[in-house]
């Protein structure tokens, strides 16, 4: 009976999809807001003397943070194929050391502003390749 059911409620085609809905929408932006809004918490994290205050700044931040990476994943292991990887060989290492700066060892576990830009900077970098492979 059980196994009738299953059969019933088994898929009757495969299909394949790049990402969990076949949606083709990437854009680094989204990796980008975040990051901005990451940087704009450490900001006014450093502009107030008001504890509850940068309790909340640090809890966005890092929440931001992760989006950032979630954002960057995305686009590293649904977007990018390795044709792109093959044409721009730093690619690989740009999404390393963004996913890394947006991680424990860069803005979620940091208030430094500069960090952050550095951060903005990969998330650049990540976004100037992206465009150049849709002109393709």
């Amino acid at each position: 009976m059980i196994e009738r059911i299953a059969r019933a409620l088994a898929p009757r085609t495969t299909v394949h999809a790049h990402c969990d809905l076949p949606c083709g929408v990437y854009d680094p932006a989204q990796a980008k807001i975040e990051a901005q809004s990451v940087k704009a918490c450490m900001e006014k994290y450093h502009a107030t003397d008001d504890p509850e205050f940068k309790a909340r700044a640090i809890a966005i931040k890092e929440d931001r943070s992760n989006l950032v990476k979630e954002h960057l994943w995305i686009l590293w292991t649904d977007y990018f194929k390795p044709p792109h990887f093959e044409k721009y060989p730093q690619l690989n290492q740009l999404f390393n050391e963004a996913t890394k700066l947006a991680g424990a060892g860069g803005t979620k576990g940091t208030v430094d502003v500069a960090v952050a830009d550095q951060l903005l900077g990969k998330i650049d970098e990540i976004s100037e390749i992206f465009w150049e492979t849709k002109k393709a």
